[in-house]
């Protein structure tokens, strides 16, 4: 067949245009990747998409974030990795930006940040600023969550009677959790009631963590004028003497009970130690919320309540049935002894709340409290404190219950912690039968195969 020049103009025109539309095809789609953005997560555990709890706090930020990275120029995956962080925040809001600052060329911006490390980042909400040296989703949300926070949280220890000591590192102290507390933005300080005679107006929280001495009547006045004030208030309290407290707990409904609670439960679980209580059901309540492990609670004592007009009291914590308060001495072989311990299941945790008196409460300079319009005061009483003590402090689901309790109490309950996504998809786990199988195939059956096939193909050319 005679192909003409007509024929072939029709087809270079054919062609041409085919180019044209295929190129113009090309450029949308490049365009509308520029303009719109498009991502999706397959991973198991979804570990490129924020957490439920990142997403809420974003939700409550109502103003635009802004973060500046000091990455040094020759650090690119530390700048990748920064990067691909808050590109997965910027996916839900909008209005967060990223800079990224040279140290070596803008070093008096440094100096001026008080920057100290490669990879720090300052992140500013509101007027106010958080550094983080760490680029992970629980450091930055962490460092959100305080920034909303309008004013500072203080936690304010009484001392003076052998307490358990915020920043003491005896497995009976507490600093463990202080320290997490304060990478939340939660600060503490000590207080010895005999020598400042006065509980200060920014006190977020009062705790009193498992007294030893016993109490003056002038101190405990000063905790009852506090929580007539509308103060808030964490009482950890052990088996045995009440310590001058008992005009304390009266003024509250609360009646200690005696006895050491004693669990069989935990025997069966392979503690030893009978001493042991163990919780594993929770009510409806802040403070337990998303709450499903055991929690512990080493030597521990019972609570009840009266009836009180003002209070409105909720057990949080209970034992199990089968448990009951020990009365008699804890040697040889423990068993309950009817009409004289008390069965289970026991209440060691109380949560009262109350709307405050209208003259305020114990933190009238806390600009916090007034930001945050709070309504209802709160205090927890719990028959133990060795629960959130640095020695059992990560057994079960202390911590959480710890954290979780002080954010109730200063009335950031909203916010609970981060827990670390788990790449489950990066191992492939196969049987001995599938290893074999793919050892056979790829090392084995594909070689001799292209072997031989490139053996036919020379035969059948040597042949011809």
């Amino acid at each position: 067949m005679e192909v003409s020049d007509k024929t072939r103009r029709r087809i270079r025109l054919q062609d041409g245009l085919f180019y044209l539309l295929f190129l113009t095809f090309i450029g949308l789609i490049a365009w509308l990747s520029v303009r719109y953005d498009f991502e999706a997560d397959w991973t198991a555990s979804g570990r490129n998409t924020p957490a439920p709890q990142t997403l809420a706090v974003l939700e409550q930020l109502q103003g635009p974030v802004e973060i500046t990275a000091f990455v040094t120029g020759g650090n690119e995956p530390l700048r990748r990795e920064i990067q691909r962080l808050v590109d997965r925040y910027r996916r839900f809001k909008a209005d967060l930006t990223l800079q990224f600052v040279n140290p070596d060329r803008d070093p008096a911006k440094t100096r001026e940040m008080g920057i100290n490390f490669d990879g720090e980042m300052v992140v500013r909400y509101e007027g106010r600023q958080e550094k983080i040296t760490q680029p992970s989703e629980e450091v930055l949300t962490n460092a959100l969550q305080r920034l909303m926070r309008a004013g500072e949280r203080w936690l304010v220890f009484v001392e003076g009677h052998g307490e358990r000591s915020p920043s003491g590192s005896a497995p009976y102290d507490i600093s463990r959790l202080s320290q997490r507390l304060g990478d939340k933005g939660i600060h503490h300080r000590n207080l010895n009631l005999s020598k400042e005679l006065a509980i200060p107006d920014n006190t977020s929280v009062l705790v009193i963590a498992s007294p030893q001495r016993d109490f003056l009547p002038g101190e405990v006045k000063l905790i009852q004028d506090y929580l007539e004030r509308g103060g808030n208030l964490l009482w950890l309290m052990e088996p045995g003497p009440d310590h001058g407290l008992t005009a304390l707990a009266e003024s509250l409904g609360v009646e200690l009970l005696t006895g050491v609670i004693v669990d069989p439960n935990a025997q069966i679980l392979g503690i030893g130690d009978p001493r042991f209580a163990l919780v594993a059901d929770y009510p409806p309540h802040p403070v337990t919320r998303d709450l499903d492990a055991l929690t512990l609670f080493p030597e521990a004592r019972a609570l009840d309540t009266e009836s009180m007009e003002d209070w409105n009291a909720r057990a949080i914590l209970e034992t199990l049935p089968r448990s009951w308060a020990e009365t008699g001495e804890l040697a040889g072989e423990i068993r309950m002894d009817p009409g004289e311990d008390l069965p289970g299941p026991l209440t060691l945790g109380l949560a009262l709340t109350r709307t405050p008196p209208a003259e305020g409460n114990g933190a009238e300079g806390n600009d916090a409290e007034t930001q945050d319009d709070k309504k209802e005061q709160r205090i927890l009483i719990i028959g133990d404190g060795d629960f959130l003590s640095n020695a059992y402090l990560g057994q079960g689901g202390n911590l959480e219950l710890a954290m979780n309790a002080i954010e109730w109490l200063t009335g950031d309950d909203q916010l609970i912690d981060i827990p670390a996504k788990s790449a489950v998809d990066q191992r492939l786990d196969l049987s001995r039968t599938a290893q074999g199988v793919i050892g056979t195939v790829f090392l084995i059956a594909l070689p001799l195969g292209l072997l031989l096939v490139g053996l036919r193909v020379w035969w059948t050319r040597r042949k011809r």
